[in-house]
């Protein structure tokens, strides 16, 4: 498919309460393989709509990075969330930069697939923190807004995971 330019911080879309999706058309069939193509060669583990300029409540992710089993999340929505952990974070629309940010460790999450059938996801740890980062953006809100103690780069955030290990 194509490769979509990410929107960052500072960009309107960003913003935006994003739109139920009804049904599913060819458009939004093209643009879930190309936010998949995005986020792959960008190296993320997940990536919303809006982050490419397209205010509906799409998300795709993967925490493993491999490609076999990416979810594809339509209209996705949190039913319950448990537990807490706090780590860095970062953001395709906030490049370079990272931060620390608590988020719960155990969600479910309520969506349709790319065939529109109802669909329910369990994630702990990354997954959950990934689904909650994602689903958020649906929302108009960034990681950022979590940020506890401000941001760091990543070259930062490297120094200090290599003087924990």
């Amino acid at each position: 498919m194509a490769l979509r330019n990410i929107r960052t911080m500072g960009d309107p879309c960003l913003t935006k309460i994003c739109r139920e999706v009804t049904s599913l058309t060819d458009r939004d069939r093209i643009l879930i393989e190309d936010m998949l193509d995005t986020m792959y060669d960008a190296s993320g583990v997940g990536l919303a709509a809006p982050q490419v300029g397209i205010l509906k409540r799409i998300v795709v992710v993967d925490v493993s990075m491999d490609g076999d089993q990416p979810l594809v999340l339509i209209n996705p929505e949190i039913l319950s969330k448990d537990g807490e952990q706090t780590g860095y974070e970062g953001c395709l629309s906030v490049p370079g930069k990272s931060g620390l940010v608590t988020r719960p460790d155990h969600v479910v999450v309520k969506a349709y697939n790319e065939n529109m059938q109802e669909i329910r996801v369990e994630g702990t740890e990354l997954l959950a923190r990934a689904l909650c980062h994602e689903i958020e953006h649906l929302d108009g809100h960034l990681y950022v807004e979590r940020v506890e103690g401000g941001l760091i780069t990543n070259e930062e955030l490297e120094r200090i995971m290599n003087e924990e290990s």
